[in-house]
């Protein structure tokens, strides 16, 4: 059976207001442990540690053309999808998602119809330091972070407090419901058990739809036994054997169907595993060459060099975007709305923030 290995970078649980690891990521590769040991004894022939780890060898300048090398390597050679997340965009969508799209459902408008929350999202990721100050903006997403994680009316007031006290009528779509009316709906949405600003789940799905695509039938799923991965697990292994059937749009370039491909899902010590040692590469040089990029971090590699080696379909962005005409024709006809609806009825237990 086709196994993908999994490994992530940049989980940090809840806060996603992190400025040390403002990205986060996850890579699946499907190869095998032997094609795997060969191709590390390739281009790292003289490795001396007992498994190959990205942090420990972009230290060394000299790695940097036999990283790259095997970066390529695989994406020519093996099935793999790598996902990028900029978790400052991410805090801004579940923004939208519980602090003002219950105040259009309740009104019968679908916020998520045609991209419609992610094009919200880009405006407020980049109209919203201008328009409102970078430290109002700080405040309502903390206040925001805190709220939901706390569930109580005291920390619900003083996200209202916050949007309040900036000019929130700049963007009346985004910050209205809270700042105008302090919508009831909005408030138990984000005081609602279970629901939290982990990214793990928006991230996996993501994943799991690419790689639903690629595999050929049944595959599993191994992944490192790391705390920070326990949760993908628990992700993941809701989803197996749910036999209902059902097909979701979300993109020109995705969509995501029941029952899933997926059979099982396992955790090792990536110490065992030369594949999940390859995922942990292709993650952490991905992460890296996103922090270039965007001028984040000062990067030894061409980031635009890195990138043009993925084809479409092994790469997904979560990242913000000002081509809005764009972004509507690729979400023309999702049914985002919908896998939330499903996700709701059907794995409501696993994930209570998945519940409208």
């Amino acid at each position: 059976m086709e196994t993908f290995r999994v490994d992530e970078s940049g989980y940090t649980g809840f806060k996603l207001l992190n400025d040390e690891q403002p990205f986060q990521g996850a890579c699946a590769v499907a190869i095998g442990d032997d094609d795997a040991r060969r191709l590390i004894n390739e281009h790292f022939p003289r490795l001396k540690a007992e498994e190959l780890k990205y942090r420990r060898l972009v230290r060394r300048e000299n790695s940097y053309p036999r990283l790259l090398a095997l970066h390529s390597d695989i994406l020519s050679h093996y099935k793999c999808v790598t996902l990028l997340c900029d978790k400052r965009f991410l805090l801004m969508m579940m923004f939208l998602s519980y602090a003002t799209e219950p105040w259009f459902y309740r009104r019968g408008a679908d916020l998520y119809a045609d991209g419609r929350d992610l094009a919200l999202a880009s405006v407020l990721y980049y109209c919203g330091p201008p328009l409102l100050g970078k430290d109002h903006l700080d405040r309502i997403l903390v206040s925001f972070q805190d709220a939901v994680k706390e569930k109580s009316p005291e920390a619900g007031w003083k996200l209202v407090e916050a949007v309040r006290a900036s000019d929130w009528r700049q963007l009346p779509e985004i910050l209205g419901p809270l700042g105008g009316q302090a919508c009831p709906d909005c408030l138990e949405a984000i005081a609602t058990p279970g629901v939290s600003t982990d990214a793990a789940f928006i991230v996996l799905q993501a994943l799991i739809s690419r790689m639903e695509v690629m595999a050929d039938g049944p595959y599993r799923i191994e992944h490192d036994r790391s705390t920070n991965l326990q949760r993908y697990n628990e992700v993941l292994n809701s989803f197996i054997g749910h036999q209902e059937t059902a097909t979701f749009r979300q993109s020109d370039v995705a969509e995501v169907s029941f029952p899933l491909k997926l059979t099982s899902v396992s955790q090792v010590d990536s110490k065992d595993s030369p594949a999940v040692q390859l995922a942990d590469v292709m993650i952490g040089i991905a992460i890296d060459a996103l922090g270039g990029m965007t001028k984040i971090r000062p990067v030894a590699f061409d980031p635009e060099k890195v990138f043009s080696t993925y084809l479409t379909e092994q790469l997904i962005h979560m990242v913000p975007t000002k081509d809005f005409a764009g972004l509507r024709r690729s979400h023309r006809g999702s049914q985002a709305s919908e896998l939330i609806d499903f996700i709701g009825r059907n794995f409501a237990d696993s994930f209570p923030d998945s519940r409208r």
